[in-house]
């Protein structure tokens, strides 16, 4: 029974939660201690999301902090929905190349490095001065975050495939099309997914920090706006635990369509189903 406790995914997953939430307290309880300015610095949790449901108005147009939040984050996670996608389909698509071609692999993968090595602070102004539009510049972003890992990871699976599994399609007369479609494509999508995991985070946390950095509308600018007064600060802390989870309900997502489209997890799954 206890080793069942132990290996329950939900069990330590409440623990880290619970965790998390002691230690916010903690903190708040300190941070309060000390009468900064303004007093709530690090508000305590039961605070942030009461001024989540909080009915009053923030704005003149009579938006409350929820109406807010969720107005600027279609705005922001439309915009990285749509950058996802697009590295995702380049990103598995350039792994194909590099995989048929090693003088694509040879070409592209110093490039793939250096673009991975561009902080987005130096990316966002010189993406923006080619696209001239700060929404494209946005998406254009969030599909560069998302293109590295899926790539690198995709290509990675291509290559983990043992040269005797070669040997043994060859030898019933597979041809490179059955052999990519009936071998290599499964064996590598487990690590599709784990490039996915990575960069649907990234897309979404590189969305927002650029929305802080280019203005217009978006949870960024939100964020940006109530840390220079213009809005009540809850909206800050509001904003940030909203992302955080966001940016954990998308690494879970990508693990639920994993599981749903993966013959070998789903197997997984119900041998440990079985087993329990």
């Amino acid at each position: 029974m206890l080793n069942k406790i132990k290996s329950s995914k939900g069990i330590v997953t409440a623990v880290w939660v619970l965790g998390l939430i002691v230690i916010w307290e903690i903190c708040a309880f300190i941070v309060g201690a000390t009468q900064r300015t303004p007093v709530n610095v690090l508000p305590h949790l039961y605070q942030i999301i009461g001024s989540f449901f909080d009915p009053k108005p923030i704005t003149g147009s009579g938006d409350t902090i929820a109406t807010l939040v969720f107005s600027s984050a279609a705005e922001t996670l439309s915009r990285a929905l749509i950058g996802f996608v697009i590295g995702m389909l380049l990103g598995y698509a350039l792994a194909l190349f590099m995989h048929l071609s090693h003088i694509v692999e040879k070409i592209a993968f110093p490039y793939l490095m250096i673009i991975q090595m561009i902080p987005i602070l130096g990316m966002a102004p010189i993406v923006l001065s080619i696209t001239g539009d700060i929404s494209s510049a946005r998406i254009v972003i969030a599909a560069i975050l998302t293109f590295y890992p899926v790539s690198t990871n995709t290509l990675a699976g291509f290559k983990s495939v043992g040269r005797e599994r070669h040997e043994l399609m060859k030898s019933y007369g597979a041809n490179k099309f059955q052999l990519y479609v009936k071998m290599l494509i499964p064996s590598a999508m487990s690590y599709f997914f784990t490039g996915l995991k990575i960069s649907a985070p990234m897309a979404i946390t590189a969305s927002i920090l650029v929305d802080t950095l280019q203005g217009g509308n978006g949870l960024g600018c939100m964020l940006s706006q109530s840390l220079k007064g213009s809005m009540t600060r809850f909206v800050f802390w509001d904003i940030v635990i909203f992302s955080a989870v966001i940016g954990v309900l998308s690494f879970y997502l990508m693990g639920v369509i994993e599981r749903a489209i993966s013959p070998s997890k789903r197997k997984i799954k119900k041998l440990n189903n079985g087993k329990d």
